[in-house]
């Protein structure tokens, strides 16, 4: 399922993103700040258990994350999700998907992957800020689905209807959280009105 949060503190974020005259310190910036509302609406989501916490003054029911958590951002442009997960989960391990897109085809091609040990009592969180075509996160999916795991969750700022059509179709149980819905993509498999290439952007490649 892929859930849009929307909401005017996004919206604000992403007229920055968004923008051909926002420069690298502004991009980065405003995609952390994205990234915390995206890491928020993802722990919502995720399984509890139930614990007794002694405060000061008393004892009171409460609830803590099940399981462990590892975070997969998707190389390159994953990164710039990576410190605001960490923020919001500070003792999540990292994994890394490393993913070339084939401009031809626009299919990926894996370069690098690394990933810790999992358990049945892992959440993995794809992180991948634009689900375009979903090549990318579905060649995630699919190569973290041999390991064992929990749940399986994934994290994106902008999507398109191709993107979120072909992982409702393919991979329904996914759990997909992202800032906006845009229009459609172009031939060269771009978002439309997106924001350009996130990675490019980020880390100032031409």
């Amino acid at each position: 399922m892929v859930t849009e949060l929307g909401g005017t503190g996004i919206q604000h974020e992403l007229s920055i993103i968004r923008s051909v005259d926002t420069d690298i310190p502004r991009f980065r910036s405003a995609i952390h700040r994205i990234g915390l509302h995206l890491a928020v609406a993802v722990s919502a989501r995720l399984s509890s258990d139930p614990c007794t916490v002694t405060t000061p003054l008393a004892t009171i029911e409460s609830q803590r994350i099940h399981g462990n958590i590892i975070l997969v951002p998707v190389l390159r442009a994953g990164l710039g999700l990576l410190q605001a997960f960490l923020d919001i989960f500070p003792d999540a391990r990292v994994g890394f998907h490393g993913l070339r897109r084939n401009e031809q085809t626009l299919q990926p091609a894996e370069y690098y992957s690394r990933f810790p040990a999992t358990t049945l009592q892992t959440t993995m969180i794809v992180l991948d800020p634009m689900l375009a075509t979903a090549g990318s996160m579905r060649a995630t999916i699919q190569h973290l689905q041999r390991l064992p795991h929990h749940k399986m969750m994934a994290a994106c700022i902008i999507g398109a209807p191709e993107g979120k059509a072909l992982m409702e179709q393919e991979h329904p149980a996914v759990d997909v959280v992202v800032a906006a819905l845009d229009s459609h993509l172009n031939p060269h498999g771009f978002i439309v009105p997106g924001l350009g290439d996130a990675g490019d952007r980020l880390f100032g490649a031409d």
